[in-house]
């Protein structure tokens, strides 16, 4: 019988917990600011891990982070170790996850399309 909820989706949550409360308590890098991390996806064998976050930075700026993530990947992962049970601990990457931005402008773009079908159009006059 198969389960829904596989131990790759169990160990990616726990990453993501871990992992938010060592970005937020011990991370010091000025460099990465306010981050939200938006999910971590695991490889099978659990030698990978996806961490996908987003900022409230501007574009410029989220160049700098990920730098700073990337500069804090053996950090986090040795304070993962620490934290985790596990035999092996990923290696992390991090991946900026544009959903929330494309879900910004798709709303943007649904609203002025309500606005201009519900606007009275000009009667045409003859």
């Amino acid at each position: 019988m198969p389960k829904d909820y596989s131990r790759a989706l169990r160990i990616a949550d726990q990453i993501q917990r871990e992992l938010s409360d060592l970005i937020r308590n011990e991370l010091k890098d000025p460099r990465i600011g306010m981050i939200t991390l938006t999910g971590v996806e695991v490889s099978h064998d659990y030698a990978h891990a996806k961490v996908f976050y987003t900022t409230l930075r501007s574009e410029s700026d989220n160049f700098l982070t990920a730098n700073g993530l990337e500069h804090a990947a053996g950090f986090l992962r040795s304070h993962l170790s620490h934290r985790l049970k596990l035999r092996v601990i990923p290696q992390l990457h991090f991946i900026y996850d544009e959903s929330i931005e494309r879900g910004v402008r798709l709303s943007h773009l649904i609203d002025e399309a309500v606005a201009q079908e519900s606007s009275p159009e000009e009667p045409d006059s003859i």
